[in-house]
């Protein structure tokens, strides 16, 4: 069916095209269109619009209706200026600047891209040196009981520390390890680093138990061998399993629910704490809630920042604190940033926070700093 899904997709492009056009598959599932005698940047915009209204035709192959997108890069070339292999070349780095951006199908050609290119590929390959170059660092932001404003634990946030940009924030380079697979072994250092720093807090005072919440992306959860890599993390650190909580976000789990409510159940059976991240962002159904084996729901700091000015925010919070803890689940309110939020969160019977009101992600060595010899010091604004 893909060859002739192919087939199709060829036909289409030259019954689309002019006489005087060349049609070439140009490998895989990429085809290359050379326009002769074009006149200016619109024309080639008409025909490659043309093009693309062509293959969002269904195509019939074997008696099924197959629907594609088409991803399109343009270059124009310069008569006696443009090498033939810098236009295919050009046209490619369009493609992808086409397929980076969700809001077009198409991109033409601009000098600029190349240097973006570049910039991507030196900003990539360092990033495949950070681990074994020993330049990513954890910064902790402590979890806090709304009700007494204790600390009880800490959230693990990912830094890149980038010998000539700085500090790189988790933003600027964790949507390009998801992409290239890069994330396996970053998350995997993340979660290893943080257990080790958890089991030498609970070493180092004894009298409490600090949590360690680590964040797992989508290609983390999906590796079929997650549950095996904690154990062995958990039993090389020396980590209580109990103290161990793993954020999913929502759209992880909603995007595959039946495979997620078994992955999930999984993972229970090793002891750790499963929390869903940034709740209300996504298009969950509630009635999977109670299918769902978790300990915690975090609530969006997009609801939390309107906690207070908002009146449409607050019954929303109201509720689904309602219906957490009525399904026996624990409610942690992201993003607080004001006395006033805190403050209404804790009429709400909301159960933990966290936020800059409390204090920002630290490293680990001023994380200590919050911490007395008795245990973990209550939080302050």
């Amino acid at each position: 069916m893909g060859d002739e899904l192919l087939k199709a997709v060829a036909e289409q492009l030259q019954t689309n095209t002019r006489e005087i056009d060349t049609v070439a598959r140009f490998g895989g599932d990429q085809f290359a269109v050379m326009l002769d005698g074009i006149a200016s940047t619109g024309v080639a915009r008409e025909l490659a619009e043309r093009l693309d209204m062509s293959l969002r035709e269904p195509f019939d192959i074997d008696g099924r209706d197959v629907f594609l997108n088409a991803g399109m890069g343009i270059a124009i070339g310069v008569p006696g200026v443009a090498d033939p292999g810098d236009l295919l070349r050009d046209a490619e780095v369009a493609l992808n600047r086409a397929k980076a951006d969700h809001t077009t199908h198409q991109a033409i050609f601009e000098p600029g891209m190349n240097s973006e290119t570049l910039e991507r590929l030196d900003f990539e390959a360092d990033l495949r040196h950070a681990i074994e170059r020993d330049q990513l660092v954890l910064h902790y932001q402590p979890l806090v009981d709304l009700t007494s404003d204790r600390v009880v634990g800490f959230e693990a946030l990912v830094r890149w520390q980038h010998p000539e940009r700085g500090l790189v924030p988790p933003l600027a380079f964790i949507p390009l390890a998801e992409e290239t697979g890069l994330i396996l072994p970053i998350g995997r250092w993340v979660l290893e680093t943080a257990c080790r720093q958890a089991q030498a807090w609970q070493a180092k005072f004894p009298g409490v138990r600090p949590m360690m919440s680590v964040n797992l992306s989508a290609r983390q959860f999906a590796q079929p061998d997650l549950g095996g890599q904690i154990q062995a993390i958990l039993a090389s650190t020396g980590l209580p399993a109990a103290s161990l909580e793993l954020e999913i976000t929502e759209s992880v789990v909603m995007d595959s629910s039946e495979k997620a409510i078994s992955a999930l159940r999984a993972l229970r059976t090793l002891g750790v704490k499963l929390v869903l991240d940034d709740f209300g962002t996504g298009y969950s159904s509630l009635s999977y809630l109670k299918h769902l084996p978790l300990d915690t729901i975090k609530i969006d700091r997009s609801f939390v920042a309107g906690l207070v000015d908002d009146d449409a925010n607050l019954p929303i919070v109201e509720a689904v604190i309602s219906l957490a803890h009525g399904l026996g689940i624990e409610v942690t309110a992201e993003g607080i940033e004001t006395a006033e939020q805190r403050d209404c969160l804790r009429r709400l019977a909301c159960d933990r926070g966290q936020g800059n009101y409390y204090a920002v992600a630290l490293p680990a060595e001023r994380i200590e700093e919050c911490l007395g010899p008795d245990g973990l010091a209550s939080a302050a604004g």
